[in-house]
Parts: structure tokens; sequence; C-alpha cells
């Protein structure tokens, strides 16, 4: 089973904690929500247990539209962005595909169970893991790679590209381009998302999902956008009846529509980024990666290990990410989300207590 950030019913057994003792900092997910608007709307619509959706999912699509500025017609819905990713992978098919490392592992699950060939981009530390545009594009067109994907901000590094750097790579190369935006709300849309995009180039989609943003993984709720109306006409073909459950559909036309939700989460999420940032930043045998989104990478100088530093957390039930697994990651990198100020400044003491102790040994 593969599997993405930590099992805290696993570790609440192991170590003897509460479960709601233990401070999740590994999978990325918005301390602030679910909004209490849509969980308002959830509740008042429970009785809708036994009603089948609406199949044509219009007024969920309405509130979609008008929260990103497109045409009905060029969204897609889907249980998630996984199955997303899967499906579209699986239609289009690319003979030669490009993945900037690190990154999701799941892109190069989906393309190698498909036999599709991968080249790696490889993100450098020494450049902040941020995209050099014009080396990215001559390797497009060196390799002709016709498919390219990858999350911006990417995870999990946190680096990112605007939409004229994307739309630079659109122009220049004929490479059909899939974007993953799980993280894109955590920033400035209007600078980094590259929806509007669609408007303009057939190959490009653009995916989104609820699970982080809105912290809503349990409702399986996700979009794709593209101007490629063939691309659209299959994964709809392709998707399942009823596939987004009463509930989400319910919850979803709330969460889209909640412009003050929206607005206040990123504004925590840049206020808590910059404290963590600027607090870490000043702690001996630590680097911290520039980010946009909402969570952090680090490494550990001085030959320290995650490992280590992840077991010193557990003790006082604090998760975060070993990113040794990373491809173009060390021993020494973690990952860690953002939660709440408490919970943030609790865990930047026990970081600063670990390398402390540490610097006691030598």
């Amino acid at each position: 089973m593969r599997q993405h950030g930590a099992n805290v019913f696993e570790l609440a057994s192991q170590y003897g904690f509460p479960l709601q003792d233990i401070r999740d900092f590994s999978s990325n997910i918005s301390p602030y929500g679910p909004p209490k608007k849509a969980m308002t709307q959830l509740k008042n619509n429970l009785h809708l247990v036994t009603t089948y959706p609406d199949p044509s999912y219009q007024a969920l699509t309405q509130s979609i539209t008008e929260y990103i500025g497109v045409d009905a017609r060029q969204i897609v819905l889907s249980s998630g962005t996984t199955p997303l990713l899967k499906e579209a992978i699986q239609l289009l098919h690319p003979r030669h595909a490009l993945l900037l490392e690190p990154c999701y592992s799941e892109y190069a699950y989906e393309l190698k169970r498909l036999g599709i060939s991968i080249s790696i981009f490889p993100l450098k530390a020494e450049n902040n893991f941020e995209i050099d545009v014009e080396a990215l594009i001559s390797l497009l067109k060196e390799q002709k790679i016709d498919f390219l994907v990858f999350a911006n901000p990417n995870n999990p590094t946190g680096s990112i590209v605007t939409r004229e750097a994307i739309k630079k790579i659109l122009i220049e190369t004929s490479t059909f381009i899939l974007v993953d935006e799980t993280y894109n709300e955590f920033t400035d849309p209007s600078l980094y998302s590259a929806i509007e995009l669609v408007h303009s180039f057939e190959q490009l989609l653009v995916v989104r999902g609820v699970s982080k943003f809105y912290a809503c993984p349990g409702i399986r709720l996700g979009y794709g956008v593209t101007g490629n109306y063939s691309l659209l006409k299959c994964l709809k073909a392709n998707s399942t009846l009823w596939e987004i459950n009463i509930f989400a559909d319910v919850m979803g036309q709330s969460l889209y529509s909640d412009r003050g939700y929206q607005m206040e989460t990123r504004e925590k999420t840049a206020e808590e980024r910059l404290y963590m940032m600027e607090r870490l930043s000043r702690l001996d045998g630590l680097r911290v990666f520039p980010s946009a989104g909402n969570f952090i990478l680090c490494r550990l100088e001085n030959g320290y290990k995650a490992e280590e530093l992840r077991e010193h957390l557990l003790k006082e039930a604090l998760v975060i990410r070993d990113c040794s697994s990373f491809e173009h990651l060390t021993a020494s990198d973690f990952r860690f989300c953002l939660l709440s100020h408490a919970d943030n400044v609790k865990l930047a003491d026990a970081i600063e207590s670990f390398l402390l102790d540490k610097a006691k040994e030598v």
C-alpha cells in the first residue's frame, strides 16, 4: 500500500498518545478548516443521504466557474485530484514525459505503470529548488518531451513558478502541461495560477482539490480545467455516474463561494510561514528553503539525520515528514506543514532543543 505522510492512528497506538494530542505536521492540511459555512451547509442537508446527486452537478459547477472565471464547459469534476491525474495520463498516453524532481511520487507511479518513458529535470538545493525556465524549455525541445507534469507550488520543496513563466513554456514548446495546483490557493492565484491560460492554450490541464486548502480530504472532491475540448469529452465520458457523492456536492457549493474563508486562510498561512521561516533560519545547524506553500522544507546540517529529528519530536507527539524517500533529497531533509500558531511555536521550540542538544555532543 502506498502511503503519503504519517499514519496518526498507528503512531497513537505505538507511542501511547491520545489521538487528539498528536500534532501532524506531515499531512499539509490547512488547520483553519473546514469552513464553518460549509460545515453548517452539510449539517443542514444530512437528510439528503437518501437522495441521488444531480448527475450534471449544475450548482457545484456554477460555484467553481464563478470562483475561477472559466466557462462551465471547460471544467471536469472528479473524486479528488489523483484520479483525475491518473485518468488524464491514461488518455493522453504520452511517449516521453518529464518530471521536476523532487516531486509528488504519484506522478512517476502512474507514468511507470503505463510504461511511459520518463526524463528528470532536477531541482537543485543550491538554487533553492527554483525552476530554471530557460533550461527547462531547452530540455523539453532537445528531448522532444510531449508531457510535463508538476505541482505549483511544488511538493515537497515549496518552490513556485509564475503564470507568465508557464505561459512562456506553452508558447515556446508543443509539450502538453499538466499543472497540479493542490497548494496554489495558499499563494496569490492571480500571479501563480495557470487556469487563466486555458483560454489560449489547448495543451494545458490544471487540476485542484479540496483536501489541503479547504481541509476536506474526506469528501474526495476535485476538478480539472482545460481548453482542450477533445480531452474534456474523453474525461467526462470515462467518469462514473454520480462519481461525486451528495455531501461533496453540497459542501463544494459552499467551499468555492466562501470568499472570506479563502482570503483569511491565505493571510494566516502567509503570517505563519513568515514566522517559521524567520524563526528557524536563525538556528545553527539548519537550512530553511524558501516556500510559497503551506509547508516548509528544511535540511539539517553537520551530518544530522531527519530520521533522528523525527524520533526526537515524536516523544512530544509532533510528527514531521522525513523526506529521505524523495528522489533528489537527502537523509537530512525534512518537511513540515503549518498548523496553528501555538503548534508552530511548539514545533520550532522542539527543533531548536534538538539542535542545541546535538551541538553539546560535539
